[in-house]
C-alpha cells in the first residue's frame, strides 16, 4: 500500500523552463552568485525587452546546518520548478553551508538593476523577497536621510537597506505584501519573515540538520532530502474544516510560517528555528469614540488611500469585478487613476443549474459597474466540464489544498493575465467588517465561553463532522491521525485573541477573529497559487496596514444592524440560513457600505453578500456526474488508501438523490484525488 510513507518524484504537467548558464564569479567574500536576466539579454540588441509572459516572483533556499556546501545544481532545480512565478530572471547566490535562489519580478524597475539575490555594498547582507513594499519611496527618503545611498528604483533595494538600518524593527515601517530571506554573513544567520496577514506564502522543512524554504512546496520536495507523504494531522484537518488551521500542510513535515511571524536559523547555535510572532489581529473597540460620521469619513479616506497606493506599478494593472461592494468599491477608485482600466469577471452557464443556483452568475451586475466606470471590460462564461478539463493542472499549481472551489478563480486569472500584470482583489472586506452574518450568529445565544467554543465548531467542521471520522477514514489512517484532535486544533486558533467574550460584540470580534486567522488565510494562500500559475500578481487593498488597523477598532455595532435582536435558530430546522438571511442582521459590512455611498450605486452598496461560485451542486448531479464516479468510485482511486470507499460511494449517492448537498466535500474529493496523483507515487 502506498500509504504514508511514499518518496516524490517533481512533475509538472506544464512546461518548464530552460536553464541559461552564465558567468558564476566569486565574490571577494568567499561567496559566489550567479544572475541570468531576460533584460540583460535584451539590452545587447539596443532595444527594450517585453516579455511575452507576465512575471511573478518565487524565492527559495537551503541552509545546511551540518556545514556542508550547497549544491548550485540543486538550487537552480528549486527555483526552475517555480518558472511561472518569475520568468524574467533567475538568480543563485551560494556561501558554504547556504543557498538562496530567485525567480525575476519586474513589476517595478524593470531594468537589470532590479535583480536578485541582491547584496548590499558590503556584501555581508543578500536578499531574496517575493512581493511588494508599497511604502518604499516614504523609506528610501528615511533611510536617504540617514546616510544610505540607491542604485535602483526598486523596493528589494529599499528593503534590504532598511533590514540593515533597522534590523527586524524594518518590519514595523513595511506597509505590504511580501515573504523574503535575508543571510547576515558577518552574524552567520538567516532571517525570513511573513507579511502580516499572509499575502504571499514562505514553507519550510527542517529535518536532519537541514532546513529548506520555498514560495511553494514543490520547490523543496526536488531536494533528495525531503521525501513526500502525507502528514496524517494535516488530513484529519483539511477533512474537517476543508482547510488546514495550523501551520501544518498535507504533506508530512512542510510547515506554511503563520503570517506575522518570522523565523531565524542561527548557524553557531545548536537550538534550531526560533520563531517570533510580530503582529496579530486584534478586534478590541474599547476606547473606540468616534460618531457615525467621523468613522464613515475616516473609513473612506483610509480605502481610496489604499487603494491608490496598490496601484504604483511599472506594468499594466487591472481589477476584479463581481459587481458586488468590494471589488466595485476598489475598481471605483482604481478608474479615477487608470484610464480605460482593465476589468474581469467569470459567469456560469446556468442552463442545468436549478434553486438558488440561478442566482449564481455576477456577469450582469458586473457589467453595470463596468459601463459606469468606463472600463475595458473582460468576461469568462464557465461550464459543467471545464472544472475536469482544468483540475490536474489547478491542483499541481495550488498543492496545498484549502478552503472551497477554485476553478472559476483560476480561469479569471488567466484571463487577466493576458491583458495585465497586476490584478487588484477584493479580499478580506468580509473578514474586517463582519460580511458573513449568518455565521456570527450561532455563538451570539452562547451563555458561556466554551458554549461559544463548541457552537462555532460545529459550524466549521464544513466537511466531515467528528461523529463521521471513524467511518470515513480507513483503520491506517485513523491509526496514523493518532489523537490529534481537530477541536484542539480550533481552540488553539483563539489563544492570541484575548478577547473575553462577555457580551455580543466580544463574541462577534471573536468570530472575526478566527475567520481572518484561517478562511481569510486560506483564501489568500489560495489566491496566491492560482494567480501566479499565470505569472500575475494580485494585491488586495483591504489589507492595507492603516486600512486592517481601523477596522479591528470599529465595534460590531457599527458592522452589523442590532445585534441584539439576532435571530434564535434551531440548528435542525429546514431553511435555517434563508431564514436568518431575512432578518435586519442580514447584510453585514454596514459601516463600509456607507463609507463607499460616493463611490458606488445604492443598487450594488446593496446588494446581498454572495460568494464566487460555480452550480457545482447541479453539475455533481447532472453534467459532471460520469467524470464524478469514474474518479472516486474507482476501486484503484488513490483516495482509498487514506479514506473509506464505502462512505464516499453513500455520499455520492446522497448527492444524486438529492438527499444532501455534499459538493464542498466532492470537490474536496476530487482535489485530494488529483493531488495524490500528482505528488505522492
Amino acid at each position: 500500500m502506498r500509504g504514508f510513507a511514499a518518496c516524490m518524484p517533481v512533475a509538472s504537467p506544464c512546461a518548464g523552463s530552460q536553464h541559461v548558464g552564465c558567468n558564476n564569479p566569486v565574490l571577494s567574500n568567499g561567496a559566489s552568485i550567479e544572475i541570468t536576466n531576460k533584460y540583460d539579454r535584451a539590452a545587447t540588441d539596443g532595444g527594450v525587452f517585453e516579455s511575452e509572459t507576465h512575471d511573478v516572483c518565487g524565492i527559495a533556499g537551503i541552509v545546511d546546518l551540518r556545514g556542508r556546501p550547497v549544491s548550485r545544481q540543486q538550487l537552480v532545480r528549486m527555483t526552475d520548478v517555480m518558472a511561472h512565478r518569475g520568468p524574467d530572471g533567475e538568480g543563485h547566490y551560494t556561501d558554504g553551508p547556504v543557498g538562496l535562489g530567485h525567480r525575476r519580478l519586474a513589476v517595478l524597475d524593470l531594468s537589470p538593476a532590479g535583480r536578485q539575490p541582491m547584496q548590499n555594498e558590503s556584501g555581508e547582507l543578500v536578499l531574496i523577497y517575493n512581493g511588494e513594499i508599497y511604502n518604499y519611496q516614504q523609506l528610501r527618503g528615511e533611510l536617504q536621510a540617514q546616510g544610505y545611498c540607491f542604485h535602483s528604483q526598486t523596493d528589494s533595494e529599499v528593503l534590504l537597506k532598511a533590514y540593515d538600518a533597522w534590523g527586524e524593527r524594518c518590519l514595523e515601517k513595511l506597509n505590504g505584501m511580501y515573504a523574503f530571506a535575508i543571510w547576515n554573513r558577518p552574524r552567520q544567520q538567516l532571517f525570513l519573515a511573513r507579511d502580516p496577514c499572509g499575502v504571499k506564502p514562505l514553507y519550510y522543512f527542517y529535518g536532519d540538520r537541514l532546513f529548506l524554504f520555498a514560495s511553494e512546496i514543490k520547490a523543496l520536495l526536488t531536494h533528495d532530502g525531503l521525501s513526500a507523504r502525507v502528514c496524517p494531522e494535516g488530513l484529519s484537518e483539511y477533512f474537517t474544516f476543508q482547510n488546514i488551521l495550523s501551520d501544518r500542510t498535507l504533506f508530512d513535515g512542510v510547515r506554511l510560517l503563520p503570517p506575522g511571524c518570522t523565523l531565524r536559523i542561527d548557524l553557531r547555535e545548536a537550538d534550531g528555528l526560533q520563531q517570533r510572532r510580530y503582529w496579530d489581529f486584534r478586534f478590541d473597540h474599547s476606547g473606540f469614540d468616534a460618531s457615525d460620521e467621523e468613522t464613515i469619513e475616516r473609513l473612506s479616506g483610509l480605502f481610496e488611500q489604499a487603494v491608490t497606493r496598490q496601484l504604483v506599478a511599472d506594468v499594466p494593472v487591472g481589477t476584479y469585478l463581481s459587481g458586488g461592494l468590494d471589488s466595485g468599491s476598489i475598481t471605483a477608485v482604481a478608474a479615477r487613476h487608470i484610464r480605460r482600466l482593465h476589468t474581469f469577471t467569470a459567469g456560469f452557464d446556468l442552463s442545468s443549474a436549478s434553486g438558488i443556483e440561478l442566482g449564481f452568475d455576477e456577469r450582469p451586475a458586473a457589467e453595470v459597474m463596468a459601463n459606469l466606470f468606463k472600463t475595458e471590460h473582460y468576461e469568462i462564461v464557465l461550464h459543467a466540464g471545464d472544472m475536469e478539463h482544468v483540475l490536474p493542472e489547478l491542483i499541481w499549481h495550488l498543492e496545498d489544498l484549502r478552503v472551497g472551489q477554485c476553478y472559476p478563480n483560476y480561469y479569471v486569472a488567466r484571463l487577466a493575465s493576458k491583458f495585465v500584470k497586476v490584478v487588484l482583489s477584493g479580499s478580506g472586506g468580509d473578514e474586517l467588517f463582519a460580511g458573513y452574518p449568518w455565521r456570527y450568529y450561532r455563538g451570539m445565544q452562547a451563555e458561556h465561553p466554551q458554549q461559544y467554543y463548541q457552537a462555532y465548531y460545529d459550524y466549521w467542521q464544513r466537511l466531515i463532522p467528528d461523529a463521521d471520522r471513524t467511518r470515513f477514514f480507513n483503520q491506517e489512517t485513523l491509526r496514523a491521525i493518532g489523537d490529534h484532535h481537530p477541536f484542539e486544533v480550533f481552540g488553539d486558533v483563539f489563544r492570541g485573541a484575548d478577547i473575553p467574550l462577555k457580551t455580543i460584540e466580544e463574541v462577534v470580534n471573536a468570530s472575526l477573529y478566527f475567520e481572518a486567522k484561517t478562511f481569510l488565510h486560506g483564501l489568500l494562500v489560495v489566491e496566491d497559487k492560482l494567480s501566479m500559475a499565470h505569472s500575475l500578481e494580485t494585491r488586495v487593498p483591504f489589507l492595507d496596514p492603516q486600512l486592517v488597523a481601523f477596522a479591528l477598532r470599529v465595534p460590531p455595532r457599527m458592522k452589523l444592524n442590532e445585534l441584539t435582536e439576532a435571530p434564535r435558530v434551531d440548528e435542525d430546522e429546514a431553511g435555517k440560513a434563508s431564514r436568518y438571511r431575512s432578518t435586519p442582521t442580514a447584510d453585514g459590512k454596514v459601516v463600509l457600505r456607507e463609507a463607499m455611498r460616493r463611490l458606488i450605486p445604492d443598487a450594488t452598496r446593496q446588494r446581498a453578500k454572495q460568494g464566487f461560485s460555480a452550480p457545482d451542486a447541479s453539475w455533481f448531479r447532472g453534467d459532471s456526474i460520469e467524470y464524478v464516479d469514474r474518479l472516486l468510485r474507482d476501486r484503484r482511486a488513490r483516495i482509498n488508501d487514506y479514506l473509506n470507499p464505502e462512505y464516499v460511494g453513500a455520499v455520492l449517492d446522497e448527492h444524486c438523490s438529492g438527499q444532501v448537498n455534499h459538493r464542498l466535500l466532492i470537490w474536496s474529493l476530487l482535489s485530494f484525488e488529483w493531488w495524490l496523483r500528482s505528488f505522492v507515487p
